[in-house]
């Protein structure tokens, strides 16, 4: 009686092993099956679900229709050229550029947002090449627009390019002097005297190439609606759209996209290299933004300790709306703030 006991207790514990290990399974399977699908739904942009440049323009005319017969003519007239190059990491990236109205070394790198394009940042490019006599170059990020890659980088090892891009914007806009022109001589060339300007994830990656040793031709950064990190800006999102907390799904996600794109959610702190930068910075958030929270915008303000800043709020705005909704305002502020640069 007792040996039967005993076995039937040992066939009970091991029952019990046996299901605690398939619950065990059953909760890693379903994690990395809801990791897959979080991270896909985050970070794959297949180049057949690209807007086209037609489809943002005609939405920057709709938004901002001030700029429609600046648009219309830089387009009519060629102004607005394409440049292909192969970036340090081996892919193919394009981007936008236009010269100023007037010879200048003023010149504006400005980076788009998530899914969206150069041709969406025509605004701003009509900003400071309109407004304020610029010239400007506006890349297409990893996996978006006509540059090559399936996935988005969410500004983080997008700070790499946006660093290569203001090497090449420098390139194209540096200004000679009359007599080398006529001489034909390379001495004595004047570097540009450039801003970053981003918005959204445009912004985020401006803040992340903030906190990296820069050219000394970049003089300063617009930061528009970015995000403190990717952790807290996709945790923010998996609550409103999801209903679901950051733990584990964050975790594992976050995992994922190290083993699947080589960095991490919990590495990608803009927040840090706003603590890092010493170049001023100019802080742009509408109050009204839940997409990536207003919230966001008083800790990175607060983080950067060394340069010079400024802050904008703007009122009633929604996300990545700012200049639609203040842009006399917008421009004047911006203006003002990169002018103590020249």
């Amino acid at each position: 009686m007792a040996i039967r006991m005993k076995m039937k207790q040992k066939k009970i514990r091991k029952i019990g092993i046996a299901s605690a290990l398939g619950l065990v399974v059953l909760v890693m399977l379903g994690l990395y099956g809801a990791s897959n699908y979080m991270l896909n739904y985050s970070l794959n942009y297949p180049k057949e679900e690209r807007m086209t440049a037609e489809h943002w323009k005609n939405r920057m005319k709709n938004e901002c229709p001030w700029m429609i017969g600046w648009m219309d003519s830089v387009y009519q007239h060629h102004c607005v050229k394409d440049t292909f190059v192969t970036m340090p990491s081996g892919y193919k990236a394009h981007a936008i550029y236009l010269y100023a109205p007037k010879t200048t070394e003023k010149t504006a790198v400005v980076v788009h947002g998530y899914q969206v394009r150069s041709e969406g940042m025509l605004h701003i490019a009509y900003l400071y090449n309109h407004d304020m006599g610029y010239n400007v170059l506006l890349p297409d990020l990893y996996g978006h627009g006509e540059s090559e890659g399936d996935h988005i980088q969410m500004g983080w090892k997008d700070r790499w390019d946006v660093i290569r891009w203001s090497e090449i914007a420098n390139e194209i806009f540096k200004v000679k002097s009359e007599e080398q022109r006529v001489k034909n001589e390379e001495r004595r060339v004047m570097n540009t005297l450039q801003v970053i300007h981003g918005i959204s994830m445009g912004a985020a990656t401006t803040m992340a190439v903030s906190g990296e040793k820069t050219p000394d031709y970049v003089k300063c950064f617009v930061e528009d609606c970015g995000y403190t990190s990717v952790w807290d800006e996709f945790s923010a999102q998996l609550k409103d759209q999801f209903g679901l907390p950051a733990f584990p799904l964050m975790n594992t996600t976050s995992a994922l996209c190290q083993y699947r794109y080589g960095w991490s959610f919990a590495e990608a702190q803009q927040i840090e290299q706003v603590r890092k930068s010493t170049k001023p910075m100019l802080f742009i958030h509408g109050d009204k933004d839940a997409f990536v929270p207003y919230a966001m915008l008083h800790p990175l303000y607060e983080a950067k300790t060394k340069g010079r800043k400024a802050i904008f709020i703007a009122k009633g705005s929604v996300h990545a709306m700012a200049y639609r909704d203040h842009h006399e305002e917008y421009t004047r502020i911006v203006k003002d703030f990169v002018s103590k640069e020249e």
